[in-house]
């Protein structure tokens, strides 16, 4: 077990959790997957380009109705 898995192991049976339960939990919560710094990043750069695309629509929507209600 890594450092991490053994330090919830030995919290699960300090907490009175079987053996067996413990090393399961300890197991399931290792195997998670957590976002990353490069998840992160995309996810700013995708938000980036939304804002974008999110500003010229308005920007073209208000030429249009400027221009059919101007």
């Amino acid at each position: 077990m890594t450092t991490m898995i053994s330090e919830v192991f030995e919290a699960f049976r300090d907490a009175g959790v079987s053996e067996e339960k413990a090393r399961k939990a300890a197991e399931a919560l290792a195997s998670e997957s957590l976002a990353t710094k490069h998840d992160i990043a995309s996810l700013k750069t995708d938000n980036a380009v939304i804002k974008w695309m999110v500003g010229f629509n308005l920007a073209f929507t208000m030429a249009v109705l400027w221009k059919v209600l101007g």
